[in-house]
């Protein structure tokens, strides 16, 4: 069974029979529950702005959605191939009562996704998932007369305006950018990066550009997720090409990674870690990350004299923290940068923009830049768990026996130590724990997930 039904979506693999995998009638039902919570909200008329990744099922699963919502009496905007952050952005541009984003992101190919906005272009609530949930289940839709159905709405100005609002975004410096001469290779999955990334790095003064995986398949010729194992290519063609720097994000283009002119990874985890430097060099304020995120981004932030904090995982819950605490700049570990003064949303995008700026007035190479910060390192490990043993008895074990440090149980239960932590969430689709940690050494990360792993396995 490959079909996942959450509070911010709907995702499953392509095939198969209904209600177990992402079938057509599936996503006409869940689009409909969508489209039908929105008519809901208030009177009158309703658009949805739509947009795709590039994914070889994003066609049929786009006319599958936007016709279920044009049968409902709802205008549609029509995106086509776009990123995830410019159709968030694109709500607000065209003051649309809500968005989908047809995107399973890192999965393979043959997955899809439907991603639910509201009217600010942000994630639906936890309260308004579970609505839409229960509309789908019962199927309680009412379908508009011929003359009352929807218009599709063919929009070819998104990512215009996208990138135009990056170009103006203050601390982005082009001139910085175009004296620093960059060279730069980008890996573009085989979806929409591959035109939305060279759109942004000419508009902001990049222009020796090499594009790997550039035909629009949607055939994916490596994992989408932007890891270190996955990125072989990028890292040897930086090399090769003797670049200052390569760039690779997802098919949705909301996660970022970047590689040094050494072929060596800059990090994940790090790519926050710097576009927060810069941020706070210029615009002091709180910096929020999700609890499995490095510790190097709250160093840093109290570097500035600034206060960090950490929110349940969930990009929605990073933003609620972030509003909540008035934060400058947020994300997530995995790439995810969040700048919202541009929007409460990750954006690979403003992400480039702001790196860049940073590594050309850094004056540094992108080696150099992340030697510069504290160095981490996680392990991420996990353990089938024991039917007749509670996430509350292993919780209250490890509390008892690391009394003496910060415990934190927003989101699972998190250890701070001096210098390292450890981080266990229990899955939601398997009947397993993750544990996640982080120390200067990997040696040091893996024997503290191995030590905690150890304990759980003495409970009774």
């Amino acid at each position: 069974m490959s079909l996942i039904k959450s509070i911010s979506g709907f995702r499953g693999t392509i095939g198969g029979k209904p209600n177990d995998n992402l079938t057509p009638i599936d996503i006409v039902k869940f689009a409909s529950a969508y489209g039908t919570w929105l008519k809901s909200k208030s009177p009158g008329p309703k658009k949805v702005v739509v947009g795709r990744d590039g994914r070889m099922s994003g066609e049929m699963v786009e006319a599958l959605v936007e016709q279920s919502l044009l049968a409902l009496g709802i205008d549609v905007i029509h995106l086509g191939l776009s990123t995830t952050p410019t159709v968030e952005m694109a709500v607000v541009f065209e003051g649309a009562d809500g968005g989908i984003i047809l995107t399973a992101s890192h999965n393979p190919k043959e997955w899809n996704a439907l991603k639910l906005l509201n009217e600010k272009g942000e994630f639906v609530s936890g309260a308004e998932g579970k609505i839409i949930l229960t509309l789908a289940a019962n199927e309680d839709f009412n379908y508009a007369s011929v003359d009352a159905m929807g218009k599709l709405i063919a929009n070819e100005t998104s990512l215009e305006k996208h990138i135009k609002a990056i170009v103006e975004y203050p601390l982005v410096d082009i001139a910085a950018i175009k004296a620093a001469n960059f060279s730069v290779v980008v890996d573009a999955i085989n979806s929409s990066g591959a035109f939305t990334v060279p759109a942004l790095l000419n508009a902001i003064g990049v222009k020796n550009i090499k594009v790997l995986n550039s035909a629009m398949t949607g055939n994916f010729a490596h994992n989408p997720e932007p890891l270190k194992e996955h990125l072989t290519e990028l890292c040897a063609t930086v090399v090769n090409q003797k670049a200052h720097l390569g760039i690779a994000v997802d098919p949705d283009v909301d996660r970022l990674c970047f590689v040094s002119e050494d072929g060596a990874l800059f990090g994940e985890e790090y790519t926050l870690v710097a576009v927060a430097d810069y941020i706070l060099q210029n615009n002091k304020g709180a910096t929020v990350s999700n609890l499995s995120s490095t510790r190097a981004l709250r160093d840093v932030t109290e570097k500035y004299g600034c206060q960090y904090f950490a929110s349940a995982v969930g990009e929605v819950n990073v933003v609620t923290m972030m509003k909540n605490q008035q934060a400058v700049i947020g994300g997530e570990g995995n790439g995810g940068i969040i700048v919202p003064d541009l929007h409460y949303g990750r954006d690979a995008l403003i992400g480039i923009a702001l790196f860049l700026t940073h590594l050309a007035k850094s004056k540094m190479t992108t080696s150099a830049l992340r030697a510069s910060y504290p160095s981490y390192f996680m392990s991420k490990k996990k353990m089938d768990l024991d039917g007749n043993i509670s996430l509350d008895k292993i919780f209250a074990t490890l509390e008892s026996k690391f009394e003496q440090y910060a415990i934190n149980r927003v989101d699972g239960f998190k250890i701070d130590f001096d210098n390292k932590w450890v981080h266990l969430r229990s899955s939601n689709t398997e009947p397993i724990i993750r544990i996640y940690t982080e120390a200067p050494s990997q040696v040091e990360a893996d024997q503290l997930a191995d030590e905690i792993i150890a304990i759980i396995g003495t409970i009774k």
